[in-house]
């Protein structure tokens, strides 16, 4: 693994472990708000419930949206440079095709810009949510 894929690999890992310990925590804030509001929440229940559902979906929407346009700018990257490997190039002479563990450098870059780009959304709603809640059980 290369510096630069390390790098990236150690920013989702970071990503994922905060993201692994926000999540509870607001899950565990909002049901904890839920059961205390019972069956008439107030004003300000329903909106962070509301919020609750709007913010998942827009998380992962997002999510989505940026992890297919990373696929296809990452398959657009890897076909040229697979092309270029094994084809002749213009001029009509053949240009050193691509080792093995160049392509397969490529493609890990690829998978962590793919996931970099999921996890991203995700991640920074449900950090800012759990400091934004953590907050307000302080007050």
């Amino acid at each position: 693994m290369n510096a630069a894929s390390r790098r990236k690999a150690g920013r989702i890992g970071r990503q994922a472990s905060e993201l692994m310990a926000a999540a509870p925590q607001v899950v565990a804030h909002r049901l904890a708000r839920m059961a205390a509001s019972g069956p008439r929440p107030n004003a300000r229940d329903r909106r962070e419930f509301q919020l609750m559902g709007a913010e998942k979906l827009a998380a992962f929407t997002e999510a989505w949206h940026a992890m297919a346009l990373q696929m296809l700018k990452s398959q657009r990257q890897l076909s040229t440079s697979l092309l270029r490997s094994g084809s002749l190039a213009l001029g009509g002479r053949r240009e050193p095709t691509l080792p093995f563990a160049a392509v397969a450098v490529q493609l890990q870059q690829a998978t962590l810009d793919i996931v970099g780009q999921g996890i991203r959304p995700v991640h920074r709603r449900a950090v800012a949510n759990a400091r934004r809640l953590g907050r307000s059980k302080r007050r």
